[in-house]
């Protein structure tokens, strides 16, 4: 079949009366040759759908549609290999996932490079704002990836962006794969719940030997009554991935500065930050400047605070006492157990697991007016689950994969894959996977908030009702990403939001009111000291992607030295950074830039979290339009005004 003739078939398929909606089937790979088989039918396909594309007429073809379609193709094949590295227990899947990962982003900067196929997209026929902003965005992208090059400098883009997919992998992996340890005897664990070490495997000398995912190394470092437990477990946690992760992490940043430069631009984070909301390296800095100017003197402030509870702890005079990295999480946590009788391992008995789930799902139902009922699917692992979200009228809406619980090799942290998009114009409905490691006796009210702020990157993806796939779900701005999910992290503060949890288990004993409440005051503790920290990695993030190129380890080690805390000796936290080395890139500034659109866009529910009427125009407003209208056009249809930062403002101030 000729190029053209399949284009044409193609077109037909889209022009065909639709299927009636079905939940999406997760596709089973039970050994690396269906990987490669499925990568190697996928490789030829698309091959096939750029001579199609390529040619098109030089003007007025549909190309927003042909190039949609390819990237619905991808996603078929592409949007499960992009999750199983992170979840598949079988190494040889998870590598031959990676692999074709590599094959496939060769192919995409290849299609990105097609100077036929970019002149067919500066004049394709395009309807509406929606059609040009599309239109726009995949200009932005061909040029990005060098389409406008001279020849040795487009092949000089190709091989770099090669290398960054490969080094990339291999920095996750490195963390993702780590059986890196740390044993204790039980008194050294004095403090630590019973339920995280009482169960876990003996060494030699029958000590209690703890891996680094967070659900181990988390409550040792902040419950460890022995300041040399806390201390031990911290330096372990912070020499995840190695030298060799640092060694990676410094081509990575080498290699980005070089991609850059071929544009003409001095530094990576200039070449990324122009495409986004923030516009400039320059700008993203003067916000965070001025973030600083309002949390650091609340920084002194909690500092002196910790020391003061150090001091007590360990009857010395305050002048004397010097409070170390891993005292941090476990003095703030004496001090809001002291002043506010907040403890957080008390409330995993009121928040299960599945229930926390469940609970997320009433909530949805209440502001979206979502519903989530389980289906039945053998997926790559028996506790992941799968389910069916539907409108309140039973119309299907997406599928949502969930993965709760740690395992050996699995992705050790919280996030979402939405890697299947929807798009209306053909039908399409979303597909997304929640991933989380949570212990199994029960959820933190922090570890709630943490569930519902993955949940918002779920919904942004599910609830999305763009035209096209491209810009579907979350396929936004870098920095206005987080917003959606951001958003929803007060909401476990409520009393009322939290309600919610009898309607899902009965059984369960309902946090009292006055915790909440105690809890919603607790959470501002430290916070000069929290948000001081986020600048910390927000700037390095921006350094190391700046205009000069510099080891990882001595530039985070100077910017770490100049902070109240200052450096600590054979630490090496940008070896498992992993934003560094994935999409956030020079976006880490990001968490906080849609922090501030997050609290503008709370002000709207002020007066009722639950409020449907609200919670639907947001739904229709927000979400639905994914990354098809500009963020600050979002903002502003929304709450009917544009934009500000006075919310976020106030919120730093209160204490």
């Amino acid at each position: 079949m000729s190029a053209r003739r399949l284009l044409v078939g193609l077109a037909a398929t889209l022009l065909a009366p639709l299927a009636a909606a079905q939940v999406y089937s997760f596709p089973r790979y039970e050994g690396a040759a269906q990987v490669r088989a499925d990568c190697d039918r996928l490789l030829a396909e698309l091959k096939q759908r750029r001579r199609a594309i390529a040619a098109l007429p030089e003007r007025g073809a549909d190309v927003l549609a042909a190039l949609d379609a390819l990237n619905q193709r991808v996603e078929d094949t592409m949007g499960p290999l992009w999750l199983l590295p992170a979840v598949h227990p079988a190494k040889p899947v998870r590598d031959a996932a990676e692999a074709c990962d590599l094959a496939y982003q060769r192919f995409n900067t290849g299609l990105l490079q097609d100077a036929h196929i970019h002149a067919r997209l500066k004049h394709a026929a395009v309807a509406d704002d929606i059609d040009r902003r599309l239109q726009r965005d995949q200009l932005d992208a061909f040029e990005d990836s060098g389409v406008a090059l001279p020849a040795a400098k487009r092949a000089r883009a190709q091989r770099l962006n090669d290398e960054l997919t490969r080094l990339t992998q291999d920095y996750e992996r490195r963390v993702r794969e780590s059986r890196d340890t740390v044993a204790f005897s039980e008194a050294e664990l004095e403090g630590v719940p019973e339920n995280v070490w009482r169960n876990a495997r003996r060494d030699a000398q029958g000590r209690v030997v703890l891996g680094l995912d967070y659900p181990s190394a988390d409550p040792v470092i902040e419950r460890a009554v022995q300041e040399a437990t806390r201390e031990r477990m911290w330096r372990a946690t912070m020499r995840l991935g190695g030298e060799a992760n640092l060694k990676t992490l410094q081509r990575i940043a080498a290699r980005r500065h070089e991609l850059a430069a071929l544009f003409g631009f001095g530094s990576y984070a200039d070449f990324v930050t122009r495409r986004r909301m923030v516009g400039s390296e320059a700008n993203a800095l003067a916000f965070l400047d001025a973030v600083d100017g309002a949390v650091r003197e609340r920084e002194r402030t909690d500092l002196a605070l910790l020391r003061e509870a150090k001091a007590k702890a360990t009857n010395q005079p305050a002048e004397r006492v010097v409070v170390r990295r891993w005292d941090v999480a476990y003095f703030t946590e004496q001090i809001r157990h002291e002043r506010h009788g907040v403890d957080q391992e008390a409330m995993r008995v009121h928040f299960p697991p599945q229930r926390s789930l469940e609970f997320v799902f009433a909530v949805a139902q209440r502001m979206f007016g979502v519903r989530f009922e389980p289906v039945e699917q053998t997926l790559w692992h028996e506790e992941a689950r799968a389910y069916a979200a539907r409108d309140a009228d039973g119309k299907l809406l997406g599928t949502l994969f969930v993965d709760l619980f740690p395992r050996p090799d699995k992705y050790n942290h919280a996030a979402v894959w939405p890697f299947r998009n929807v798009a209306a114009k053909s039908g399409r409905l979303p597909a997304a996977a929640l991933v989380t490691n949570f212990d199994r006796q029960g959820l933190t009210l922090a570890e709630l908030e943490t569930l519902l702020h993955e949940f918002g990157h779920a919904l942004h993806s599910l609830l999305s009702a763009t035209r096209y796939s491209i810009p579907g779900g979350s396929s936004v701005q870098l920095d206005f990403a987080e917003a959606p999910s951001q958003m929803l992290e007060d909401w476990v503060y409520d009393p009322a939001v939290l309600a919610l949890f009898r309607q899902v288990c009965a059984e369960c004993a309902p946090l009292p009111r006055e915790t909440i409440e105690r809890a919603e005051r607790a959470r501002h503790l430290a916070k000069g000291l929290f948000f001081g920290r986020q600048l910390l990695y927000a700037r390095y993030d921006l350094a190391l992607h700046g205009r000069r190129v510099e080891a990882p380890l001595a530039l985070w080690a100077r910017m770490e030295g100049a902070t109240p805390f200052g450096h600590v000796p054979g630490t090496m936290f940008p070896a498992n950074f992993g934003h560094l080395a994935s999409g956030y890139g020079a976006g880490y500034y990001g968490y906080l830039w849609s922090l501030v659109v997050a609290e503008d866009l709370r002000t709207a529910f002020a007066a009722d979290r639950l409020d449907a009427a609200v919670g639907r125009r947001y739904r229709d407003t927000v979400l639905a339009n994914g990354g098809q209208v500009a963020p600050q056009e979002l903002v502003r249809r929304f709450l009917g005004r544009p934009g500000n930062r006075e919310a976020f403002f106030r919120s730093l101030a209160i204490e």
